[in-house]
């Protein structure tokens, strides 16, 4: 058999108020590390308050 691990999320809400907010799971994955994203989105969106 194969192991997987998902790694990224799935969805992201990006609100007017310069928020955004990274969340999700797959299926058959379960819920993904939203650490990884999160920093990626951090380093380009500096002014933003993400979570």
């Amino acid at each position: 058999g194969r192991d997987c691990e998902c790694l990224r999320a799935r969805r992201a809400l990006h609100q007017s108020e310069k928020t955004i907010y990274v969340y999700g799971f797959a299926i058959g994955f379960g819920r993904a590390n939203h650490s990884v994203p999160t920093e990626e989105l951090k380093t380009r969106y500096l002014d933003y308050e993400i979570t």
